[in-house]
């Protein structure tokens, strides 16, 4: 046998094994998720060798750095561990696992057998003085002095054995020494992984999706942010948390769409809000009809007055017109004639939507822009950003940007409009995303409801992944809408009140809107490309129930 095969461990190992640590996503690329004030509960296989007794702790520190915090583990059975904490704020968490022998413990538990055998105890008491006095070295004041008086009785001969036992046994003692092992030779588990703690609002709440512009009395003009403040006792009373408005900003006038999607727009057609940006500016803009910036700010903080916070729509996604079209052609995607290449999804064209080329050589510069973005809406007080059509940018940029706004703003929340396959969907709330958009509006019938609850309950999908569940949007009138009628309002949204903490309704919902353009999902008359004028008392309306 040569030297190398005769090599041994650089140090003793640790008689415990760990594994089987759940949640740990990924192998521990994606961090699970809890919000402030919920519980985070890790369990894990703890196995040993023989008779004695494991104790172990689930270590939890911010990422940045710290002390790290302890909760002890409870045995299930079976060399089954659980251990629950419960962080109080926002950001992003490291946790792992630690354990180890419990040697007084495991000694106790031998002791207490050796006494009811009525054996001779007299060696096994003169270890036990051993096993306290260690722990008393490892104490600070005044545990110490007390371990240190319990030693002394253990080692005291002239006093009888089961005197000395029934004192080594006192669950007050037994607890004592537990909080000082001997941990030196510990397992721990061989990675730390992330979670991410987020604000009580990514957990649950009620959404509400309204156009400003439509909030007035008359069709032929848009409404202003302080007009459209007039909605907010409405919707507050009806139980909103939050007011989701879509993009804001200016809106271009080249190849703008007309009522109804025509693909030209009659004197007046106001456009739609996503074709992005004008003269008057781009992403960090407010449509002139809307107001001013400072009106907005007011809006946000009279919306904040009735208990509801404002979300905003982010499409990265220009007009014709944005600024960026002329400032940075390079963000761009450009045909062999060097034209512009706009949106298609065939058979539909967005031709007053140019998208932004991700693959471009100057995509730092891109994406500290778009970054940007975000910051400046957080100056002006949102937090919340639903984000258009997120799976149609790289998984890297959502990653990061979404990293460099929480280290910023660890409340800040991020719903995902991604409406795409369901392993898409899941990639985007691993990499950071709060909340997405779900296949509820299209799951009616009871089988439907059940298999798709279940799948988004059961882990690990439920450790990472968090359904707002939408009844309808500005994009999508289910058929079963269209020819429900009322009660099918009625049942849509006691579904998706009671199936899932967090559900929002796009405006129209409540006065039971279902007239589609024949054959589709959209809806006639679309707010996509008009302002519409409602009468929100109207009779047969649902606003009692949703309350």
């Amino acid at each position: 046998m040569t030297s190398s095969t005769r090599r041994l461990p650089d140090q003793r190992p640790s008689r415990v094994i760990i594994d089987a640590v759940f949640p740990e996503i990924d192998d521990g690329r994606f961090p699970a998720k809890r919000t402030v004030g919920e519980r985070f509960e890790v369990t894990a296989h703890i196995v040993s060798d023989g008779h004695d007794l494991v104790d172990a702790v689930l270590r939890l520190r911010p990422e940045a750095g710290g002390d790290w915090a302890e909760v002890h583990f409870e045995a299930l059975g079976n060399d089954e561990y659980r251990a629950r904490a419960t962080a109080r704020t926002p950001g992003r968490y490291r946790y792992t696992v630690e354990a180890w022998i419990d040697a007084y413990r495991s000694w106790a538990t031998d002791l207490e057998r050796r006494v009811m055998a009525n054996w001779d105890i007299a060696s096994e008491l003169r270890e036990g003085a051993r096993f306290v006095e260690e722990a008393a070295n490892r104490a600070g004041w005044p545990d110490a002095e007390r371990l240190r008086v319990l030693a002394a009785r253990l080692a005291d001969e002239s006093i009888p054995q089961l005197e000395r036992a029934s004192s080594a046994l006192d669950p007050e003692y037994v607890a004592l020494a537990a909080l000082y092992p001997d941990r030196g030779n510990a397992a721990r588990y061989d990675r730390e992984l992330p979670l991410v703690i987020d604000s009580e609002r990514a957990r649950y709440g009620t959404w509400y999706e309204m156009f400003p512009r439509s909030q007035g009395t008359d069709p032929n003009r848009s409404a202003t942010f302080r007009e459209a403040a007039g909605r907010l006792p409405d919707i507050a009373a009806m139980g909103f948390d939050v007011l989701y408005l879509p993009p804001v900003h200016p809106i271009g006038t080249t190849k703008r769409k007309g009522r109804n999607n025509a693909l030209e727009a009659a004197p007046g057609d106001p456009g739609s809000p996503w074709a992005i940006g004008g003269p008057e500016g781009g992403h960090t803009a407010v449509h002139p009809d809307l107001g001013t910036i400072e009106d907005f700010d007011w809006f946000v903080g009279e919306a904040r007055n009735f208990g509801i916070d404002v979300a905003l729509d982010i499409a990265f996604q220009c007009s014709p017109d944005h600024p960026w079209v002329h400032e940075h052609p390079e963000w761009f995607r450009h045909r062999p004639d060097g034209s512009i290449k706009y949106a298609e999804n065939p058979p539909k064209r967005y031709e007053d939507v140019y998208p932004l080329d991700f693959d471009t050589e100057a995509w730092e510069s891109l994406w500290t822009a778009l970054l940007g973005v975000f910051e400046f809406w957080l100056d002006h007080g949102v937090k919340i950003f639903r984000v258009d059509n997120p799976h149609t940018k790289p998984f890297p940029f959502w990653e990061w940007l979404i990293g460099q706004i929480k280290a910023r703003e660890p409340s800040a929340l991020f719903l995902a409009e991604a409406f795409t396959r369901p392993k898409r969907m899941q990639a985007l709330a691993k990499l950071g995303f709060d909340q997405s958009y779900s296949y509820f509006t299209w799951r009616n019938s009871k089988a439907e409801i059940v298999e798709y609850f279940t799948e988004l309950t059961t882990p690990p999908v439920s450790e990472f992944m968090r359904a707002n569940l939408f009844v309808n949007t500005p994009d999508i009138l289910h058929e079963y809408l269209q020819v429900g009628g009322r009660p099918a309002f009625l049942v849509r949204a006691t579904l998706a009140a009671t199936l899932g903490p967090t559900y929002g309704i796009y405006s129209g919902f409540e006065l039971c809107e279902g007239d589609p353009v024949p054959g589709t999902e959209e809806y006639a008359d679309s707010e996509k490309y008009q302002v519409k004028v409602r009468d929100w008392d109207a009779p047969g309306n649902i606003k009692a129930e949703i309350s």
